[in-house]
């Protein structure tokens, strides 16, 4: 038999006339009740090579009202999904197991909305628990457990983006694989990967700032930092003192004026050479100090030394360094 493309009928091969049934539109239901499928063979429907056609990719036939359905729902970042789903959340580097098993959800309430009974809050309490073990079978599993939910924890104190988040979350992974936690906390290390994302992504956050998030000292975050960055050949590039310009105007309400002014200071003194082995955060402490002087802008050294957590003393030592690079010396 000849196949065709078009509903017509067709000759059979022993000579008697069968007709095709009509083609499946939006309104009307396959053999098998799927309106994704052939309506004579239920081959599978897709659309031509053009995209202007829905055709059988088995006898070819040409269904010209027909429809695919090709979209689907995603989830939300926070994990839920808008309407009814028909895919899982994405896999991610922020859970242990990459977000592949199963999660009861915290909600006490049934799929209408309705507040579970006591009884059945005991029992779904009692399965959460035993899906939370089913899940840390191994040292392995906990390690990443705890570790991850630090990681989380400590970048939504500090705002750092999703993308940072995976970053850290992708080098803690590393370090564990390469065997670099034995004699130091997880904490440490978890904090050490924070930090490294944040630079390797750009994100101006000082290893002062994740100290104070982090549950360990910021001594053993310094000693983890260097150990995994070395160890794992991470390429760190030095941190530029512009980058904290933006934070800390915005915390002292200082002028655009004062901010753009400062900002070419730091471009001056990295020119110089004179943000070598300092502290970026106090390059950009003193440079927008300088600039607040340069722009007659009543900014006290006390504020900006909270908003950036350096002391009075470096932001006195460091401003006079960069006025003189900016040839700024006469600014008295």
């Amino acid at each position: 038999m000849q196949r065709g493309r078009s509903s017509a009928a067709t000759p059979n091969v022993g000579g008697d006339q069968r007709t095709r049934s009509k083609p499946t539109t939006n309104n009307e239901s396959t053999k098998s009740g799927d309106p994704t499928l052939c309506p004579e063979c239920d081959g599978q429907l897709c659309q031509n090579d053009n995209d202007t056609e829905i055709v059988c990719a088995d006898c070819g036939i040409v269904i010209p009202d027909a429809t695919l359905d090709t979209s689907i729902t995603l989830y939300t970042p926070s994990g839920e999904a808008d309407g009814d789903s028909r895919v899982g959340p994405p896999t991610t580097n922020l859970l242990h197991d990459k977000g592949l098993s199963t999660e009861i959800g915290w909600k006490d309430v049934d799929a209408n909305g309705n507040n579970l009974s006591g009884e059945r809050k005991e029992q779904f309490s009692r399965l959460r628990k035993w899906d939370k073990r089913s899940r840390q079978q191994s040292a392995t599993d906990r390690n990443l457990m705890h570790a991850l939910g630090e990681i989380d924890r400590m970048a939504a104190a500090l705002g750092v983006p999703d993308c940072t988040r995976e970053t850290a979350s992708v080098i803690y992974r590393q370090a564990l694989d390469d065997g670099l936690l034995p004699g130091r906390a997880v904490e440490a290390v978890a904090s050490a990967s924070l930090y490294a994302a944040s630079r390797m992504d750009g994100i101006p956050r000082s290893i002062n700032e994740i100290a104070t998030v982090s549950r360990v000292k910021q001594l053993r975050v310094e000693r983890a930092y260097r150990h995994i960055s070395r160890e794992l050949g991470l390429k760190i590039f030095p941190t530029d003192p512009s980058a904290f310009i933006g934070r800390l105007a915005s915390d002292v309400d200082c002028k655009p004026a004062t901010e753009q002014r400062a900002r070419q200071l730091v471009k001056a003194a990295r020119k110089e050479g004179v943000h070598s082995g300092k502290h970026p955060v106090g390059i950009a402490a003193g440079a927008l100090y300088a600039a607040a002087r340069l722009c007659d802008e009543q900014i006290r050294q006390v504020d900006i030394s909270r908003a950036a957590d350096v002391s009075e003393v470096t932001i006195r030592n460091r401003y006079p360094e960069i006025l003189a690079a900016a040839d700024c010396d006469d600014w008295t």
